[in-house]
């Protein structure tokens, strides 16, 4: 698994230094793209940019000890399907397109980037990514729709894009799972249908995906975007 880091500093040498120490490896052990080389400023430094670099380790150099971890670890599989430079194309496409993105709006931090069959996993962390969220998560999702397109381009095969930044994502899907629990007890309770808040697309699939087990209710989705909710209703009862 590669391992990239994005890092800024007041130059360019700064920058990097900084990446290597984080990942723990060497200048000959990693590929290093300068982003950003920065400005000096002008009178007192007003105007100062920071430099910015993306490191990644290169993935055959990493450690044995490291290989060996790797090839032990089935949650990264090793999928022949999803192998070659068709998906490891569409996987820097796609890291590429999420740093331009987030260095446009101003937000430097952390990304680690992997892949599990046909997903590319995308997660970022800093402080201040509330600019790459936006109300409801509208512009992560925004972000994640645009980088699929960006992946697919560079891959024969459809491969979705699963983009976390600060951690938004995973927590919303526990409060999502949450609301789910609570729409089913009251159907029970009841014994009618409830209709919960509104939701994106995305988190409506979660909804759907997450009770699709679940035994004695069905989902469906009704009304129109932005206001579109899913309905949970007995199973026997329509």
């Amino acid at each position: 698994m590669e391992k990239t880091v994005i890092k800024t500093g007041k130059t360019v040498d700064e920058a990097i230094e900084a990446a290597l120490s984080e990942l723990g490896c060497t200048k000959e052990e990693a590929t290093i793209e300068v982003v950003d080389e920065g400005t000096e400023g002008g009178f007192l430094g007003l105007g100062r940019k920071d430099a910015e670099v993306k490191v990644t380790v290169n993935s055959d150099e990493a450690a044995p000890a490291e290989k060996a971890e790797a090839s032990d670890d089935t949650y990264y599989g090793d999928d022949e399907s999803f192998e070659g430079d068709a998906v490891s194309e569409a996987e820097d496409a796609a890291a590429n397109f999420v740093a331009e993105v987030l260095s446009g709006i101003g937000i430097h931090g952390n990304m680690d980037s992997y892949r599990e069959d046909d997903t590319i996993f995308i997660s970022v962390t800093g402080s201040d990514c509330g600019a790459a969220i936006g109300r409801h998560g509208e512009t992560l999702e925004a972000i994640s729709y645009m980088t699929n397109l960006i992946a697919n381009k560079h891959s024969e095969q459809r491969v979705h894009v699963y983009l976390d930044v600060g951690g938004y994502r995973k927590h919303r899907e526990q409060v999502i799972k949450g609301l789910a629990d609570k729409a089913v007890s009251r159907v029970r309770r009841s014994g009618r249908k409830v209709v919960m808040e509104a939701m994106s697309p995305a988190e409506r699939r979660i909804v759907h995906s997450y009770l699709q087990e679940v035994k004695g209710v069905t989902t469906h989705s009704e009304g129109v975007e932005p206001n579109r909710c899913v309905v949970v209703t007995p199973e026997d009862k329509k």
